[in-house]
């Protein structure tokens, strides 16, 4: 039955005039696709004993991790959301994409333009369509559902085309109005513009071209609903799951035993050491589960993330990683200053501002320094050469004598070998930012105060605060997360002649 605009807008009167009582079926589709299943709160048993893995247990741990992944990155980080998109035009695949796209719409072009017109092809289309559409319903939308299958019945359709009645016109236009009825505001113009095509195969291209990005949209306005839900359930969800995969590969705990190993064994040394230079204490060394587990999160401040992360922080390498480098590009601009400050601190002394003068001048230097390609040698003798011409224009400006070669040679030097291991300033930076992370760690409350600022950090302390308030933030969701799994871990190298018991969730 041919179908045409008329229609169609007395189909949209009928639908307005349902009881006002309940929601539209377009708004019950979008407001309604939160509907996720809640994970019951459960705490990780002890490790399951060893035995052999299948691939089908392997497939499924790597379900869950991505699940566990994916749940994580969508509640801590507000700005996640799925992008459209695709291939460069002038990439291999993008090319190949391209020509097979284009070998298809003109096959269906010639086939409609025959004599009679060969449907086959456009009713696979139309068959998709009405899959893609009905795909973007919930449940409860039944009445809207039923007229997308009546009217996209493939096989009446055909039926149609045997007697060459096929209004293909018309079912493009209403495709057109469902779509403009179930999209997000933000594609209104792209439905304005497929009313405004007149080529059949081109609209049917650009159809699935809006469709595409109606997925997107949908699946981000799944998104925006399901993070408060998850926000609320997600250190229950995420061991949980961590728990499923612990069953499904019990060597899923091996990296971050050694992990919290090593933590114990820079504790045992350091106690030695402190032992050692104070004769007479002989009894057995009291190690702080808390502390070993604090000084193995200080660590990832300098891991080396081309090696694999302890698996229980995989859901926030990313973040642990550019928490990392940030730091390093405040070392290196607290090092400057410190060096300027000491060598030519007399000249300076009476200039407002003159650190964050120097901040100014090193931050855009050392951007990108995370690279590869970056050289930092070279941006630090950028960074000594304006640091000089900075001090001098200065000391010009109040009638004073700029710096000599000499001076201005020194201090580029000394700049420049920051970036040499074992560096005295750069090591003493390095030193005071650690002193303050791990204070950071060892407060009860790190939103409502703040520790002192050591020395020689001034000059970045708000940058330093912000950073340590999102490593804190970090570090203190995945003890509630996994702090059942670390306390496994700790009773068993710390305590391995005690029996071993159910983990117990501990308290902050």
């Amino acid at each position: 039955m041919p179908l045409n605009d008329d229609q169609n807008s007395d189909s949209d009167s009928s639908r307005l005039s349902e009881s006002t009582a309940s929601s539209s079926d377009s708004e019950y589709s979008r407001q309604s696709f939160n509907s996720d299943s809640s994970s019951k709160p459960s705490s990780p048993a002890s490790a399951s004993p060893p035995k052999i893995i299948t691939f089908d247990e392997l497939m499924a741990a790597a379900r869950n991790l991505t699940d566990l992944t994916l749940a994580h990155e969508i509640a801590v980080n507000a700005n996640f959301c799925i992008k459209h998109e695709d291939f460069p035009r002038n990439s291999f695949a993008g090319t190949v994409k391209q020509i097979v796209h284009k070998a298809f719409w003109d096959h269906l072009e010639s086939e409609l333009n025959e004599d009679p017109p060969e449907y086959e092809h456009a009713i696979k289309l139309f068959e998709e369509i009405k899959e893609i559409l009905l795909s973007f319903l919930t449940p409860g939308a039944n009445r809207i559902q039923n007229q997308i299958c009546e009217v996209l019945d493939t096989d009446l359709i055909r039926q149609q085309a045997e007697h060459n009645a096929v209004d293909i016109h018309g079912l493009a236009n209403y495709i057109i109005n469902t779509m403009g009825k179930l999209c997000a505001p933000i594609r209104d113009n792209d439905i304005k513009q497929l009313k405004a095509t007149d080529n059949i195969v081109e609209l049917l291209r650009q159809i699935f071209h809006v469709l595409d990005l109606m997925k997107v949209d949908m699946a981000n306005y799944t998104i925006q609903n399901l993070r408060p839900y998850l926000q609320r359930n997600l250190v229950d969800y995420e061991r949980t799951k961590f728990q499923e995969i612990l069953e499904e590969t019990p060597s899923a705990l091996d990296l971050t035993t050694e992990w919290i190993k090593e933590s114990i064994e820079d504790e045992l040394s350091s106690i030695s050491d402190e032992s050692s230079s104070s004769p007479g204490a002989d009894s057995k060394p009291v190690i702080s589960p808390t502390l070993v587990l604090n000084n193995g999160y200080l660590k990832l401040l300098q891991w080396d993330y081309r090696k694999t992360i302890p698996e229980t922080l995989i859901t926030d390498e990313v973040r642990l990683q550019e928490l990392r480098e940030k730091l390093n590009q405040l070392k290196i601009i607290a090092c400057v200053c410190l060096i300027t400050n000491n060598m030519v601190g007399a000249a300076i002394v009476d200039v407002p501002d003159f650190a964050d003068q120097l901040k100014r001048i090193s931050v855009p230097l050392l951007e990108g320094m995370n690279k590869k390609t970056f050289d930092l040698k070279e941006a630090l003798n950028a960074i000594g050469v304006q640091i000089c011409s900075k001090v001098n224009r200065s000391l010009t400006e109040r009638g004073l004598p700029t710096l000599n070669a000499e001076m201005q040679s020194n201090l580029m030097g000394q700049i420049a070998h920051i970036v040499e291991e074992n560096n005295p300033v750069s090591s003493l930076i390095d030193k005071r930012i650690q002193f303050f992370m791990r204070s950071l760690l060892a407060l009860p409350s790190f939103q409502k105060c703040m520790p002192s600022m050591p020395g020689g950090l001034s000059v970045i302390q708000t940058e330093m605060e912000f950073v340590g308030s999102q490593y804190a933030s970090i570090v203190n969701f995945n003890k509630q997360v996994y702090g059942p799994f670390y306390a496994n871990i700790l009773r068993k190298l710390l305590f391995p002649e005690a029996p071993m018991g159910k983990a117990e969730t501990p308290t902050n």
